[in-house]
């Protein structure tokens, strides 16, 4: 039978907001699982306390901020929109159905202009110690990977920039040890004078802090590196943000340090095969942990010897190639290899010579970097059966943590500019899915603690005997 709905859009009726919210909401779960109470103590010294006009509360500045996250609403002029619409929204909020919502201005005034880098750390240091002190956050494990985030900046308006190579933050250490091995085998040491490199880059005029980035069939296009740390459970620990065009392997420093500050129970480090270099391998090993890196393809021509087929041997610190002929050693060079020459006169008329040197002169050059202990030590812990099944975590933990990022919470593009504000634009992002993911646990399991109750006698009596 049709049934035609009567229209009653004007029509009068006493309501409570509480009532139209259901009680399983996400929100609700929220609002449930922390004090945001707490947000007072955070920015209270940013307010006066007794001059000037009365300002938007800030927990329904932070609060909105959230909702802008949690649900992947692209701007704060849209969450603005969506806040004054929706009456779930309303009700995080604490706003009732007529009450005017803040102007989209109020909140981006107060993110670029009073809520510093050090407030939104402190925002998300404290959800994530919340989730710590409820016992959910698992640090001995920490899985580390970087993702790139689309910079609001036109790829056709740029300019080309000569800029000092930047140093290696171990640039000192590898020096001194360069100068022990050079001087060991009476070699002159390095002075370490040498003026810095310049190299040309590719800045936007749009968003100069970005950077070019281009990898396999991805379009080229200006981008940020977020570099993230999560645990196994998925609870996002810190990140770090840099230019897209800074690879991996350099900007794992600065988020490894932050960690080891933090985290003093960390024990595994969980990365994938950019960050399989001799530094970081020897850093984190040198530090007491265990890096849990995968397999890397060996670098060399196609149809040529592998590097791994040219053995060192340390004693007599010469190289076997695998015709057995001995690679003397030649010398330390600044970058921390020890090249390692053949002797022409065999090389010249040996069977294999068209598989292991293209070299007018037939000398062929092996070099082997001085931290190599550290990455067969790497290599060995691979092998691991425990770390194998570690690190077969990564696509259930830091992978799926940027899947959801960028598919249900607006991480693909970023229309912010600059890099203090695209950092903590991420913050805050990655903020919100540690709330979302901590609200829901707890959710879960007081709804278990609850059903288990249930099973007991006295208690079932007790609930259903009004």
């Amino acid at each position: 039978m049709l049934n035609k709905e009567t229209k009653a859009r004007k029509q009068s009726e006493i309501i409570c907001v509480e009532d139209l919210v259901p009680q399983d909401h996400l929100l609700r779960k929220i609002e449930a699982a922390v004090d945001f109470s707490k947000i007072y103590d955070i920015v209270g010294k940013l307010y006066s306390a007794n001059n000037g006009r009365p300002s938007t509360d800030p927990v329904v500045l932070f609060k909105a901020v959230l909702i802008q996250h949690l649900y992947g609403i692209p701007s704060l002029r849209k969450t603005a929109d969506e806040l004054s619409l929706n009456v779930a929204y309303r009700w995080f909020l604490g706003y009732s159905l007529l009450e005017k919502t803040p102007h989209f201005s109020t909140f981006s005034y107060n993110f670029c202009h009073r809520f510093s880098e050090e407030v939104v750390q402190q925002v998300f240091d404290w959800i994530l110690n919340e989730i710590n002190n409820a016992g959910y956050l698992s640090p001995e494990a920490v899985f580390i990977d970087g993702t790139h985030i689309k910079a609001n900046a036109n790829v056709k308006k740029v300019i080309k920039k000569a800029v000092p190579d930047a140093a290696k933050i171990y640039s000192e250490q590898l020096l001194e040890e360069i100068n022990q091995d050079r001087e060991d085998n009476g070699k002159k040491p390095f002075d370490g004078g040498s003026a810095p490199k310049e190299k040309e880059v590719t800045q936007s005029t749009t968003d100069p802090e970005s950077g070019i980035f281009h990898k396999g069939e991805h379009k080229k296009c200006f981008a940020y590196t977020a570099q993230t740390a999560c645990d196994k459970h998925g609870y996002i620990l810190d990140v770090t943000v840099n230019a897209g065009n800074v690879h991996d392997s350099v900007a794992f420093d600065g988020l490894y340090e932050r960690l080891l500050k933090r985290f003093l129970e960390m024990r595994y480090v969980v990365a994938d095969a950019g960050y399989k270099t001799p530094w970081i391998c020897k850093r984190i090993i040198d530090d007491g942990k265990i890096p849990v890196l995968p397999y890397k393809r060996p670098m060399g021509k196609e149809g040529f010897f592998r590097p791994y087929e040219y053995i060192l041997d340390e004693y007599f610190n010469c190289v076997l190639c695998p015709e057995n002929q001995v690679l003397n050693y030649s010398t330390t060079n600044r970058d921390g290899y020890r090249e390692y020459k053949s002797n022409p006169g065999f090389c010249k008329d040996c069977p294999s010579l068209n598989k292991c040197t293209e070299n007018k002169t037939f000398t062929k050059l092996v070099t082997k970097h001085l931290w190599l202990e550290y990455l067969e030590k790497a290599e060995d812990y691979r092998h691991t059966p425990e770390l194998k099944r570690l690190y077969e975590r990564r696509k259930e933990t830091i992978e799926r943590v940027f899947a959801d990022a960028k598919e249900k919470h607006s991480m693909r593009f970023t229309y912010i500019r600059g890099l203090a504000r695209v950092a903590n634009w991420v913050r805050l992002k990655f903020a919100a899915m540690n709330l979302k993911k901590y609200a829901i646990h707890k959710w879960i399991s007081s709804t278990k603690h609850f059903i288990s109750w249930l099973f007991v006698p006295g208690f079932r009596f007790f609930l259903f005997s009004f």
